[in-house]
Formats: C-alpha cells, structure tokens, sequence
C-alpha cells in the first residue's frame, strides 16, 4: 500500500499539467464519455490512477467556479454542467428553434450567393417569381446584406451574402462555395 500511495504521490505533480488535457479530451468525447482504460491509454497512466487525477480535476474545478464538472456516470467519465445551471438549460431547452428557410427563401440564397453582387429583378428574372419576401428574410436573417447600388434606371440596391453567410456555411468566401452543375 505504502508503494501504492508513493507512485500515486509522485504522480500528483504531473496530473496537474494533464488536466486540462483531460477536461479537453473528456468534452471531445462528448455524451459517450470515456472509461478508465480509455483515459489510461490517453494519458499514459495506470488504470488505477484514473480516478485520482479525476477527482483532482474535479477539485480544480470546484475551486476555479468553473461551470462545468467531471462527474463518473454509468463506468465512464464524462463532462457535465453543474446543476445551478439547470433552469437556464431547461429554459433554452424549451426555446423555440429558429424557423427553417422557406424553400423560396434558400433559393434566393443561393442565387445571389452564385451571381453576387445581383438585384431583385436579375433574382426575380432567374425564379421567375416576385423575390420581395425571400430577401427580406434573408435580410433580416443577417445571411444577405445590400452591398451597393447597379448603374441604370432607379439605381436598384444589390445583394451580397454576409459575414453570418460565411461563417453558417463555414467557407471563407464566394469561391469556395461548391461548383455549379454544367449548364447552370
């Protein structure tokens, strides 16, 4: 036992820089959690040392007010909210989620995402159908924004995708957006 308590006390020092790793590495695992074995192998530890450098993160976390904890649940370890968080979880839970886009609204998306900067009539010349709607919800979605006004008649505003856009669709611009079939 006394052999036991001295590696475990020799380790103590080095499980400190670990547990950030082990939070990171518990909340990439996600809702599976990970095992003893599991951390064991990550972390190059001995299985029986898993739950001593668990409950030192845990200590480190109730120290540090962290809103999240480690908490063991059915054999695995696993990253959890603290329970005073509860009624806001319960609350965003029971948020409505925010309304699809209509089939005409991802249309127009993807019209003026493709031939961008564009106006409501060259949108509306290529559906076919009046567009007045679809760009404001697109508009008030923050996914398009007007970028200009064309050179004619009335100097008509044109559209652009937005930042928002980008970041929704995970591209860094216009030209990483997928090619378009031939003929289109």
């Amino acid at each position: 036992m006394e052999a036991e308590t001295e590696t475990l006390t020799e380790n103590r020092t080095a499980t400190v820089d670990w547990l950030p790793a082990l939070e990171g590495v518990l909340f990439a695992a996600g809702t599976e959690g990970l095992t003893d074995r599991q951390i064991a192998n990550v972390f190059d530890l001995e299985e029986r040392q898993v739950p001593y450098v668990c409950h030192q993160l845990v200590e480190r976390q109730e120290k540090s007010g962290s809103m999240l904890r480690v908490a063991r649940l059915a054999d695995t370890w696993q990253l959890v909210t603290h329970p005073s968080l509860a009624p806001y979880l319960r609350a965003l839970a029971l948020a409505p989620p925010a309304a699809a886009l209509s089939g005409a609204a991802l249309e127009t998306l993807a019209i003026i995402a493709y031939k961008q900067p564009i106006t409501r009539a060259m949108v509306e010349e290529i559906r076919g159908v009046k567009s007045e709607r679809p760009l404001g919800t697109l508009v008030a979605r923050g996914l398009i924004a007007e970028v200009g006004r064309a050179e004619g008649p009335g100097r008509p505003y044109l559209y652009g995708t937005t930042k928002e856009f980008m970041d929704y669709f995970g591209i860094a611009n216009a030209r990483e957006l997928p090619p378009l079939p031939l003929g289109e």
